[in-house]
């Protein structure tokens, strides 16, 4: 067989003449996108998407168009680009194409609205068969800290959870908690980490950012030393969440285990005063800031300078610790002002410092509060009286102490920016009440001490490229909530962090890499049809009474005791996501290609799911038509059980039941599955 040589993308590759330019590139370890090549049958040429530029055709000309590498064979001299602008622009065009009648979920929606992107979906699976040590692996993938995480986040996951539509929304925080608590008690999982870089990062700031990143870094082999100013590490976790919500033995736990993998923990250390950024630069190939945000807002009314008015964050700090005395409240009256968790936090908590009456105030109606419901019912339980639709107009003084406070009484107008309803003024009407304490919950923002030289946006952040962490200062990155739009829940400082833990991680290899968010497939839940699934109960967290649990701060949840019962709450997972996300090529090139946005839309060809073929679940809404089923069924296993079935947008693959000792055979083969591309096919127990 007569040998030539020809260029693919720079690289020489010596081959048989005639040979398809696909095959000599991947006899040359080069990546042609493809969808429709397979091993065991002849080239198709269906996809298109192996498009390749002839820029030099062996006698210096360039081909007119663009090359199929799948039916195009190599020819000696030939100069072959496989991602110039015009293969590219090709290639995404036959993706948007393929991707416009694509009707599947890639992820399921728990995962896409978790700001951390935990795969749910996959440890869900995990505990629902009691491998628990599995799933806190799952999750320690994107969260270091998941028994504490799984206790106070807020959970967006179980908002968007589909479950809904059937009856409710999965009990995925708590479920997370149990399985890491679990681990916890025996055999607790340890990561691997890389070989050491020899690199070392500086993180500033002990809260779930600056852990999350120390964590993520060490385990791409970096030395990395985390500062805080604090006693201990934890940031608002340990200073803001009080323990009721969250024990902080279970949190020191999980500190313990970030530290046992390597990472350096230095407490007591604060910037701008024992040591200075340039120090840090000096001495380390890398900084990063997750100082979060503990300076707490002011509302700006008039005696806000009394003595008795504090910062909700300020009032938490040392209670929530547990690093200090429990101040005595007895015989008071506590005011809190806002409508967020710290100010449920704040408001509970002063109920079990001995408060006599605590209210929290707030200027618009309970439906349009930020907090949970479930904090909010339970504040209510423990005695705390809300008073909607009033605003503080003015904290008024006796001797210098809070004596009163002015309400102004409110009604929702139009809605605002966010949607809300503005609330508006009634025009002369007030209310006041006694009250000795005044907390101002309404929001918190950056202590600049020690940034000197970075740049803050208008809002007093941080400011910090969103691709890639840096901050004005090119060698030092930010997360958190110190950050451009400021204070924000847990789970998305460890989600942003662990984005940065890898941009980090590239920069240190010399080569820094944005994140860049994937594309996805993605249904509309109005095209689902839910009433197939069976209702069932969600399993419910018992708590203590609230007459015993106002009284200390002892955790208020007893968590779940019935094994069983926790696994059939796993159960109830719909399993939304594609069995087939992490091989599909499909989504594979689209991300390849850099996809956003589909141009071309219209009718999808929907077709049910179905299990004819024994072992095999056939989603045709998933399938690209890019024949290798039919092809392997016909000339691998010599069945012939696939086939086309119509003309044009209707056609799609269908099987072909001429006898059942045929279909029969396909408990056995599996070869179309394993040819398939996309996630159109899957294997189902029999």
């Amino acid at each position: 067989m007569e040998q030539i040589k020809i260029t693919i993308n720079g690289k020489e590759c010596i081959c048989n003449k005639d040979e398809y330019i696909l095959k000599v590139a991947k006899d040359n370890g080069i990546d042609i996108p493809n969808l429709c090549d397979h091993e065991s049958v002849a080239a198709f040429g269906a996809c298109g998407l192996c498009a390749v530029e002839i820029i030099d055709d062996g006698n210096g000309r360039k081909l007119p168009k663009l090359m199929r590498a799948c039916a195009t064979k190599a020819q000696y001299g030939y100069v072959v680009s496989i991602d110039s602008e015009r293969v590219m622009r090709s290639r995404k065009v036959a993706l948007e194409l393929l991707m416009s009648d694509h009707e599947g979920d890639c992820l399921g929606p728990c995962k896409l609205n978790c700001p951390a992107g935990t795969d749910v979906q996959k440890y869900l699976k995990q505990i629902s068969q009691g491998d628990y040590h599995g799933a806190t692996q799952t999750i320690k993938n994107v969260i270091p800290i998941p028994a504490s995480i799984g206790r106070i986040c807020p959970h967006p996951c179980e908002s968007n959870c589909r479950r809904r539509f059937v009856d409710q929304p999965l009990s995925i925080a708590f479920l997370k908690s149990y399985a890491a608590d679990k681990d916890l008690e025996k055999d607790t999982f340890v990561p691997v980490c890389k070989p050491d870089s020899g690199k070392k990062v500086a993180i500033v700031g002990g809260g779930p950012a600056g852990l999350t990143s120390a964590y993520f870094l060490r385990r791409h082999g970096h030395s990395v030393t985390v500062f805080d100013s604090m006693k201990k590490m934890g940031g608002m976790l340990r200073y803001g969440i009080p323990a009721y919500r969250l024990p902080k033995s279970v949190l020191d736990r999980e500190i313990d285990e970030i530290r046992s993998i390597g990472v350096e923990l230095k407490n007591g250390v604060s910037l701008g005063k024992d040591f200075t950024l340039q120090q840090l630069k000096d001495e380390y190939d890398a900084v990063i800031l997750a100082v979060g945000a503990w300076k707490s807002m002011q509302m700006r009314v008039a005696g806000e300078d009394l003595q008795g008015v504090v910062g909700g964050i300020d009032f938490l700090r040392y209670i929530s610790s547990q690093e200090s005395e429990i101040p005595d409240l007895n015989g008071k009256k506590v005011a809190v002002c806002g409508g967020g968790n710290t100010a449920m936090d704040a408001c509970r908590t002063a109920v079990r410092c001995g408060a006599d009456e605590v209210y929290v105030i707030y200027r618009r109606t309970r439906s349009e509060m930020p907090a949970e419901d479930i904090e909010i019912s339970e504040a209510m339980e423990e005695g705390v009286t809300f008073m909607f639709l009033t605003n503080p107009a003015e904290i008024i003084g006796k001797d210098g102490n809070v004596s009163q406070i002015n309400l102004q009484v409110m009604e929702l107008g139009e809605p605002d920016a966010s949607g809300r309803r503005s609330p508006v003024p009634v025009e002369g009407k007030f209310e006041y009440i006694d009250v000795d304490m005044v907390i101002m919950a309404i929001g918190q923002t950056l202590n600049n001490t020690g940034l000197d030289g970075i740049e803050l946006t208008r809002k007093g952040t941080i400011s910090a490229d969103s691709a890639t962490f840096r901050t004005s200062d090119q060698n030092i990155f930010a997360v958190g909530d110190a950050t451009n739009r400021g204070a924000g829940i847990a789970i998305e400082a460890i989600g942003e962090a662990r984005k940065c833990a890898d941009v980090v991680d590239s920069y240190l290899n010399g080569s820094i890499k944005p994140y860049n968010a994937p594309f996805v497939s993605k249904r509309n839940d109005e095209d689902i049809d839910f009433t197939k699934h069976e209702k069932k109960q969600r399993i419910e967290m018992p708590a203590r009474p609230a007459e015993e649990r106002r009284r200390d701060f002892d955790e208020v949840n007893l968590g779940f005791d019935d094994e069983e019962k926790v696994k059939s709450e796993a159960k109830r997972c719909l399993e939304c996501g594609c069995h087939d996300y992490d091989d599909c090529k499909l989504i594979k090139y689209a991300n390849y290609v850099n996809l956003k946005d589909i141009r071309f839309v219209g009718k999808k060809n929907i077709s049910p799911v179905e299990r004819k073929l024994v072992t095999i679940e056939r989603n045709p809404n998933k399938c690209i038509l890019c024949g290798l089923c039919v092809r392997v069924c016909d000339e691998v296993a010599h069945k012939g059980i696939l086939g086309f079935v119509g003309r044009g947008f209707g056609t799609v693959i269908k099987p072909e039941f001429s006898a059942p000792d045929v279909i029969a055979d396909c408990k056995n083969c599996n070869k179309c599955f394993n040819a398939c591309p996309t996630g159109a096919l899957k294997l189902i127990e029999y």
